[in-house]
């Protein structure tokens, strides 16, 4: 089914003519709604209050906090317009994830061997669900890792990820399908982005410019999935066959500081 125009474009063009984290007339009648309301995290899983804070209008992500947990949205999404604003800290990195397939607790002290590589552990944990939030220590670098897809949010002059490969750059689908422009405002300014999602195709676009579209079983994509993710590996499983189609969003936690704002979704119906 093919939306009118107007229903992609509606809210990329009117961030300019209102205020942030709010509706107009016409995106209510077109079915846009709000993730958040500018004050407060209601409509968003808890989080340690040391990893996300609500400042200024905006969902902010807060460096160092005892385990790094992405934001996750209550409500779980099919097909989607969602748009968005970003920025992030000189040197930051963050992103937003859908078609969460699984998640878990990583923290590398209560692991068999803690110096094992990041995709084993990813890997044991998938398997074992051992790893539990009461022994996590300060320090430790624990992480809730999400099984996702991800739209690249990152300081393409500064974050070596964006310097090392057009893979991790903004707006990229992370390690899976570079953004075929660098679309980015300076750093310290709002990026307006949007992803919209229809089945296995996506789009990812960055202030204004579609940067990204493809299928996620496309051999391009597949072929980046697993040169990450060895063969018989949980989440190259996951992430290939996809068995959740309606899940959350979230936005991630990075350790670093970054910044959303004027977060909508429309629902679209599935395709023919």
């Amino acid at each position: 089914m093919r939306l009118p125009v107007l229903g992609l474009t509606l809210a990329a063009t009117v961030f300019a003519q209102q205020q942030p984290n709010t509706l107009t007339s016409d995106e209510k009648k077109l079915g846009w709604a709000l993730l958040f309301d500018g004050k407060s995290t209601k409509g968003w899983t808890k989080a340690g209050t040391d990893a996300w804070t609500v400042e200024n209008g905006c969902l902010k992500s807060l460096s160092n906090p005892k385990i790094r947990e992405d934001l996750l949205t209550t409500a779980t999404f099919g097909d989607f317009v969602l748009t968005f604003e970003w920025k992030v800290a000189p040197g930051s990195n963050s992103g937003v994830k859908y078609k969460i397939q699984d998640s878990v607790l990583i923290d590398a002290a209560q692991l068999p061997n803690p110096k094992m590589p990041f995709e084993q552990q990813v890997a044991y944990e998938l398997q074992h669900h051992s790893a539990r939030v009461d022994k996590v220590k300060a320090g430790s670098g624990a992480q809730v890792y999400p099984v996702a897809f991800e739209y690249q949010v990152i300081d393409n002059q500064r974050h070596p990820d964006a310097l090392h490969s057009p893979l991790s750059r903004a707006a990229s689908l992370y390690r899976m399908a570079a953004a075929t422009k660098d679309a980015t405002k300076p750093v310290g300014e709002f990026n307006q982005a949007k992803i919209v999602v229809r089945g296995k195709h996506v789009e990812h676009w960055l202030n204004g410019v579609k940067v990204v579209d493809t299928d996620l079983d496309t051999a391009d994509v597949r072929k980046h999935i697993e040169e990450r993710w060895p063969a018989g590996h949980p989440v190259r499983e996951l992430l290939e066959k996809m068995p959740k189609q309606t899940t959350p969003l979230a936005l991630q936690h990075h350790n670093d500081v970054a910044w959303f704002r004027n977060i909508k979704i429309r629902r679209l119906p599935p395709p023919n």
